[in-house]
């Protein structure tokens, strides 16, 4: 069984407003273990949290070992303010103000750091990524910073230069990297950096009128030639789904992201050898 690399437990696939309410007097140890639980019944021992603002992941890493999962989180991302990131974090203005934030998050226990460096896919306007970027110097630096205070970074980025830039600077994993043409795919693959790339993000989309389907079959088919280049390439490449995002349920969620490698890749040891060395890797690199 796979481990599920990218997870959002304070997010339940269904109205992210509702689900961040029922954490708002502090983490719902109820709603946590039923999230857990879906993973325990699929016989999931390992999860990668994205982290949040309000402590929620944090909390189910303390409550993870009940269920035999090994739990690892950011606590919270970092993003800088006025840029895309609210949604699961803390910000920051300066760089002396990021440094504080990742020794607030070490001091909180967390596993590694998690940067936020671009927006998110616009659905409207294909190859476009929502919000404005960082500049790669400001990249450079917080991850810089990061690895200085002995932790690895998760970066969250999008587009030709976001994930450019995060690749200069190191990252220690890439997470979505929607977009990404054959010479980042090449910067890619000379580095030592995992690739998660939440394929079922935009899947599962698919026939839920959230998002016109024609809109979405583009962002497909450029994620899952990626895909098929990674894996000719020899690029690490990690599977997590980015549970609790929408129509991605906790459990579920990783089930659905190794079918869509089936889908694009076959079935075959090959592959399933492939994506279990991305999350050994994952494991080794991401832990307190």
């Amino acid at each position: 069984m796979f481990g599920e690399c990218h997870a959002h437990i304070i997010m339940d696939g269904v109205n992210y407003r509702h689900a961040v309410d029922m954490h708002k007097n502090g983490p719902d140890d109820k709603i946590i273990r039923e999230h857990l639980e879906a993973y325990q019944k699929r016989g999931i021992t390992f999860v990668r949290d994205g982290g949040d603002g309000l402590g929620v992941s944090r909390r189910a890493k303390e409550l993870a070992p009940e269920y035999g999962i090994d739990y690892r989180t950011p606590v919270f991302a970092i993003h800088k303010e006025g840029y895309y990131g609210a949604i699961v974090g803390k910000s920051f203005d300066t760089m002396g103000k990021f440094h504080r934030r990742v020794l607030e998050a070490k001091a909180q226990g967390a596993d590694f750091i998690k940067i936020m460096t671009t927006g998110i896919l616009d659905f409207n306007n294909h190859g476009a990524i929502t919000g404005m970027y960082l500049e790669a110097d400001e990249v450079r630096e917080m991850v810089h910073i990061a690895h200085e205070e002995g932790m690895k970074v998760m970066s969250h980025t999008n587009g030709v230069y976001g994930v450019r830039a995060a690749l200069k600077a190191g990252v220690d994993s890439l997470e979505h990297g929607n977009y990404m043409d054959g010479e980042t795919l090449e910067m890619l693959a000379e580095s030592s950096t995992v690739w998660v790339p939440t394929l079922v993000t935009v899947i599962n989309l698919l026939g839920s009128e959230r998002y016109e389907d024609a809109a979405l079959f583009p962002i497909i088919r450029s994620a899952s030639e990626n895909v098929r280049k990674a894996f000719q390439m020899g690029i690490h490449v990690a599977a997590g789904s980015d549970a609790g995002a929408y129509r991605v349920y906790h459990g579920q969620g990783i089930q659905d992201e190794i079918h869509a490698f089936e889908e694009i890749l076959g079935c075959s040891d090959k592959v399933y050898t492939w994506l279990k060395e991305g999350e050994e890797n994952i494991k080794k690199k991401f832990h307190s």
